[in-house]
């Protein structure tokens, strides 16, 4: 029997459902999979859902969410221990990949249909995402815990934390002039779908590469570059209507993204983390300008603010029940 449990424990650890205190006794190893397996779908879905959202990163909400090491980690080794790595992401794309599809439509007629309080809303959910970017450039030296954003009395404890260096406030400065120069960017940039060409391929291929390094950053939203390209509405009308010659370039740009950058962009974020963090919240900053609709008129200066509180309230309640989680679980 001893021999089976063992068995079961190594193809368990084979395909990455692996545990420190994974025990049979009393529990089915297939429920203990399928527990694991709902767990990364949704926490998937969940990321998935928010990239459709301009200004609201995915890597924001893997942060949140906890996972955001554990992916970056995955994508770049992922010839290491193939079968572990491969079943890890598949189960988060395939619930990313289903958030996308199931809520691109009704986004999209949102969008549509009350544009200004949908940019307020999302204006409020940048303004958000700015405090766990913070926490992990000011995460404390030497700190082995992962994803540590809201528990003050950690943050704040004996463990020395990081000086916020100047050099690390001008790269916010950088950021938030590079986020604020994207406002002039000129119209047009990226071909609609019903003029594909080899050059429209081309441009959606490189901007399927710049929405994967976004996906990897976090701070800096995939559909937010959509706005700034121009390309948001015909990709969620894309998405919506599965247009596979306009979706194929952007899959293929975005797959080389993630692969061909993550290891790049996990050493660079390892070596000079509060740097990358601090320019990220710059840009995070900056990218208000692109967001922003203008002033609300009529009862639009009732649904306005309330949309904006609406934004910021879903990812504070985010960060302070993962910030809760964390405190259970040290």
């Amino acid at each position: 029997m001893s021999g089976g449990v063992a068995g079961v424990r190594n193809a368990l650890r084979r395909c990455g459902y692996r545990s420190g205190r994974l025990t049979l006794r009393g529990v089915s190893p297939i429920i203990l999979i399928m527990k694991k397996v709902i767990v990364r779908f949704v926490k998937g879905f969940v990321i998935g859902a928010s990239m459709l959202i301009p200004g609201v990163s995915g890597g924001t909400m893997a942060i949140i969410l906890g996972v955001y090491d554990e992916l970056i980690s995955a994508v770049s080794n992922i010839l290491k221990a193939f079968l572990r790595n491969f079943f890890f992401l598949i189960t988060y794309a395939a619930g990313g990949v289903v958030g996308i599809v199931l809520l691109s439509g009704p986004l999209l007629r949102l969008v549509t249909r009350f544009p200004i309080p949908s940019m307020y809303f999302f204006m409020g959910a940048i303004a958000a995402g700015i405090w766990p970017l913070y926490g992990r450039a000011m995460r404390p030296v030497g700190s082995k815990r992962p994803d540590i954003i809201f528990e003050n009395r950690i943050i704040a404890s004996s463990v020395r934390r990081e000086r916020l260096r100047f050099v690390n406030v001008c790269a916010a400065a950088v950021g938030a002039a590079v986020g604020v120069g994207l406002e002039f960017l000129p119209a047009g940039l990226i071909p609609s779908p019903d003029r594909l060409d080899f050059a429209a391929f081309v441009i959606l291929f490189f901007a399927g590469i710049v929405i994967a390094v976004a996906l990897i950053l976090p701070g800096i939203s995939g559909s937010y570059m959509l706005l700034v390209f121009g390309m948001y509405d015909l990709t969620l009308r894309a998405i919506g209507d599965l247009d596979v010659p306009y979706l194929a370039p952007l899959v293929l740009g975005g797959l080389a993204g993630t692969f061909g950058t993550a290891k790049g962009i996990e050493n660079l974020m390892r070596k000079r983390p509060q740097f990358i963090f601090m320019l990220i919240i710059g840009f995070m900053i900056g990218s208000l300008v692109q967001v922003f609709p203008g002033l609300p008129s009529g009862i639009g200066w009732v649904i306005a603010p309330v949309a904006l509180i609406a934004g910021f309230s879903v990812i504070f309640f985010l960060i302070a029940y993962r910030g809760k989680d964390d405190g259970h679980a040290g």
